[in-house]
């Protein structure tokens, strides 16, 4: 990956990372100063959500940062990655349950304020999409396998390549 590709990632990292905090604190200054009324438990809980799942997104930037940095440096097919990625699965399997919270909050929210229902059907989206980041998930995962497997051969080849030296 060339250095112009590195620094133009960093650079999106970077504005998403800071427009990622500014929605957070804004979620939460909106949860008590939006509304002329304390907040209900269905506001609070769907707040926190909102606020995790920024932070996963978070978790999962300054994780690619990381890993940018250690292709820009030539060692990401090392042991030390692997921290990185498993932190990424982390995250998003972490996002996928967030997501499932979101749909359980909005199945009780459609009681508990009449005439301010949410669809059945939009719930079952909301856990629709919920699969679908776990599955994201399960993708990452088998990346994962596939570095490891790439970290296996690079240091198979290292040592054949000095037992051929030896030789010569």
């Amino acid at each position: 990956m060339s250095s112009w590709a590195i620094r133009a990632l960093r650079v999106v990292i970077a504005i998403a990372l800071a427009g990622s905090v500014v929605v957070q604190v804004m979620m939460v200054a909106l949860l008590w100063l939006g509304t002329d009324q304390a907040p209900t438990g269905i506001d609070v809980s769907l707040v926190a959500i909102g606020v995790l799942g920024v932070g996963t997104l978070q978790v999962v930037a300054v994780c690619i940062w990381r890993l940018s940095t250690m292709v820009g440096r030539g060692t990401v097919f090392s042991p030390a990655a692997f921290r990185y990625v498993d932190i990424v699965i982390g995250a998003i399997a972490t996002a996928s349950v967030l997501t499932f919270g979101f749909a359980v909050v909005a199945r009780f929210a459609n009681h508990a304020t009449p005439d301010d229902e949410i669809a059945p059907g939009f719930v079952a989206l909301i856990c629709g999409c919920s699969l679908v980041i776990a599955g994201v998930a399960l993708v990452v995962h088998v990346m994962r396998t596939l570095l490891a497997q790439a970290v296996a051969l690079d240091s198979k080849a290292k040592y054949l390549e000095s037992e051929l030296d030896e030789v010569i």
